[in-house]
């Protein structure tokens, strides 16, 4: 069975979180892997992301993009082909029967509705996109379709938590010249290193943009690998590959 986990913040607007349960990879890939960037048999992956898409709403569309950690956003208004996915780290749209997915396997996926507007947006933050603004850019392009601050509900899902997040303090140091008060989101660790909490950084970064209704699944995918697919935690087990989950949202057709 495929898990989708739901955030209160965005009540019945079409959502979900999957994990690595369900789905047909084998292997260090084993479960629900879309990564068409993994290793995995590609039949499988495909077949994967039919069955997520199915999981939350059958006959709809499924959207993805090429992420590179960026903080690029693109507004889509009708299906892209696989071969022809854009590079880019957010996607928006007004446009029924579509799903925006955005796939991770430690980063920040963060979903956005603004159900009275019927304007929808999925972001992948990196800690490179959650710094230069992926965020940001989103809640403006939802502008552009109609949406406003006021209207906009967002949801953090799964993601590396500060626990797994070790960093080292030079990379600490480059979020507190961007703004002393991120010093709040690292706590000491062993010497020359602290753990970093990113989900309450992208949080605050939704609350400074004037988000006021936001959910927090506080699921760590590093520590739970029977359920979640972690970039670090294949890396610290020289797995040789890593499978991605994905997160979406719809506007039923």
């Amino acid at each position: 069975m495929i898990e989708l986990l739901r955030a209160p913040a965005l009540g019945d607007v079409p959502h979900g979180f999957a994990g690595r349960q369900g789905g047909v990879s084998t292997g260090v890939c084993a479960g629900l892997n879309v990564g068409l960037g993994s290793e995995d048999d590609r039949l499988a992956i495909l077949r994967n992301r039919d069955l997520a898409r199915d999981a939350l709403l059958p006959g709809a569309t499924l959207v993805t993009v090429r992420q590179v950690h960026s903080p690029d956003v693109v507004t889509v208004t009708a299906p892209i082909a696989e071969d022809e996915r854009p590079e880019a780290d957010a996607m928006v749209t007004r446009t029924p029967g579509l799903i925006l997915g955005i796939l991770t396997a430690d980063c920040v996926p963060v979903l956005f509705a603004d159900k009275e507007a019927g304007v929808i947006g999925a972001a992948h933050a990196g800690w490179k996109g959650a710094i230069s603004g992926v965020t940001d850019r989103t809640i403006a392009a939802m502008e552009t379709l109609g949406a406003t601050r006021a209207g906009i509900a967002c949801a953090i899902g799964p993601c590396i938590g500060r626990a797994s997040y070790e960093v080292t303090l030079d990379f600490a140091e480059r979020f507190e010249r961007d703004d002393a008060d991120n010093a709040r989101f690292f706590s000491a660790g062993r010497p020359g290193h602290c753990q970093f909490d990113i989900a309450a950084y992208v949080a605050s970064r939704l609350q400074a943009a004037g988000i006021g209704r936001i959910s927090l699944l506080d699921e760590d995918t590093y520590s739970q690998a029977d359920r979640f697919f972690s970039y670090r935690r294949s890396c610290h087990a020289q797995e040789g590959d890593y499978g991605r989950q994905i997160s979406m949202i719809a506007l039923p057709g």
